[in-house]
C-alpha cells in the first residue's frame, strides 16, 4: 500500500511539474487590446511593459490591436499585472495568450494580414 501511495504521489508530482514547466516555457505573451489608435499609444504601452524586469522586448500593432511581450528566459509576468499595466495606461485587455512564438513571427503573421 505504501508503494502504491508513493507511486501515485510521484505520478501526481510529475504531472504538476510538467504542467508548470509548459507554462514557464512560454516565451511570449500576446494580448488583444482595445483603444490603441496612435503611435503615442504604442509608446506608452511599450514603456509600461518594459518596466517589468521579466520583459525582454515589446511589439505593438495598432492596426491589429495586438500587444506582445517577449519574456526573458525563465521569467514570467502574471495576467493580473499585465491587465493592470495596460488598464492603468487607459486601454482594455480583451484576451491574453501565452505562446512560444517569437516577436518576429508575430510581426510576420500580422504583416501577412495587411
Amino acid at each position: 500500500m505504501n508503494l502504491f501511495k508513493s507511486n501515485s504521489f510521484k505520478l501526481m508530482a510529475s504531472a504538476v511539474l510538467l504542467a508548470a514547466s509548459s507554462l514557464a516555457s512560454a516565451a511570449t505573451i500576446e494580448m488583444d487590446v482595445n483603444g490603441l489608435v496612435c503611435a503615442f499609444c504604442a509608446q506608452g504601452i511599450e514603456k509600461s511593459l518594459k518596466a517589468f524586469p521579466a520583459t525582454d522586448a515589446v511589439f505593438v500593432s495598432l492596426e491589429h490591436r495586438i500587444v506582445a511581450v517577449h519574456l526573458k528566459d525563465g521569467s514570467d509576468i502574471d495576467d493580473a499585472a499585465l491587465r493592470k499595466a495596460i488598464t492603468d495606461s487607459g486601454y482594455t485587455v480583451v484576451a491574453i495568450r501565452r505562446t512560444d512564438e517569437s516577436l518576429d513571427a508575430i510581426r510576420q503573421r500580422v504583416k501577412g494580414h495587411d
